[in-house]
């Protein structure tokens, strides 16, 4: 794994998790756009845990370049609240894999880099957004691979009948987050309504009949 980060205190936080992980280490740890890139030349990585502000910086060059150069390197963003309309931009645009609030509790981090590990390692799969912990997520029928952890989450509560206000608060993001993630859910299930999502949710298995 490689860590991109400004703050020295949000670096250490991480590699005081990843010690205490026998699945994760950190071989690479920079505060410099152009030093994570000559490292990751030089050493291979699975994970690239950067600030966002770093990864959007002069129109995103630095998240394109990673993209570019090592395209199997899934790049997880690290963020604060108020920049959630990065976020929602850099996930429409496909420029990151997953994302996680700063101010996340440190014992959920575990669990969702927990739960990467057979998406990355087993699988190969493109590593989905950082799932919240609390919630039981079950394997998927191979035609529903292409929807992300997050979006799973995203349906199965929309099955139950929960706003877009309410998962906003449910999963600790912006409504602005749950409505893009609604229409990436509409475009991937080839769905026009909440109905015929339900529809598809249920003949593919994505939740359980009450």
């Amino acid at each position: 794994m490689a860590i991109a980060e400004d703050h020295q205190t949000v670096i250490d936080g991480v590699l005081s998790l990843l010690h205490k992980h026998e699945y994760f280490k950190a071989v690479i740890i920079t505060t410099n756009p152009q030093e994570l890139l000559r490292q990751m030349a030089c050493t291979p990585v699975d994970i690239l845990f950067a600030d966002i502000a770093m990864l959007y910086r002069d129109g995103h060059e630095l998240a394109n370049k990673v993209k570019g150069l090592f395209p199997r390197v899934k790049m997880v963003a690290l963020y604060k609240q108020e920049q959630t309309t990065i976020v929602n931009t850099m996930i429409e645009e496909g420029n990151i894999s997953g994302y996680v609030l700063k101010s996340t509790d440190k014992h959920n981090i575990t669990k969702a880099l927990e739960n990467m590990i057979e998406h990355i390692y087993t699988n190969d799969k493109t590593l989905q957004e950082m799932p919240n912990p609390t919630v039981r997520l079950r394997k998927v029928a191979p035609e529903t691979t292409h929807l992300t952890d997050r979006e799973l989450e995203v349906i199965r509560l929309i099955e139950q009948e929960y706003s877009n206000k309410q998962i906003a608060e449910r999963l600790f993001i912006s409504e602005r987050t749950v409505e893009t993630h609604r229409k990436n859910i509409f475009r991937k299930t080839k769905t026009n309504s909440v109905i015929g999502l339900i529809k598809y949710a249920y003949m593919n298995k994505l939740v359980s009949i009450r």
